[in-house]
């Protein structure tokens, strides 16, 4: 889940970082002294409108996006905490019932002797 929202993320900043580039290139349009230019600016002025929206509407999304992220990771985390907990314990369960045994060996053994002698 976590590799997912970075993917997202990942693709919002990439979207987001196209479209202050199209914004860059509507205002050198805008600037520009070329008459065939000034003959759009209307235009011009419309689409960094919509740019400047879109841009917008993304920054939003991406900051979603990264609290996402931080949360799947969070989650991550904390599911390898406790997997790492849980084998400790099993871990320990299995040693000590690795000592069980050999008390009980060392118990019935003195008594299988004491049986042999006899």
């Amino acid at each position: 889940m976590e590799k997912m929202a970075e993917q997202e993320l990942a693709a919002t900043t990439r979207h987001r970082a196209e479209v202050n580039e199209q914004k860059e290139v509507v205002i050198e349009a805008l600037g520009s002294l070329e008459p065939i230019h000034r003959q759009f600016a209307n235009h011009y002025a419309e689409r960094y409108g919509r740019l400047t929206v879109k841009e917008r509407q993304l920054a939003g999304v991406q900051q979603i996006q990264e609290m996402k992220v931080m949360k799947e990771r969070t989650k991550g985390d904390r599911l390898e905490e406790n997997m790492k907990e849980a084998r400790d314990l099993e871990d320990r369960e299995s040693a000590d019932n690795a000592i069980y045994e050999l008390i009980e060996m060392t118990l019935a053994a003195p008594a299988s002797s004491k049986l042999q002698s006899s």
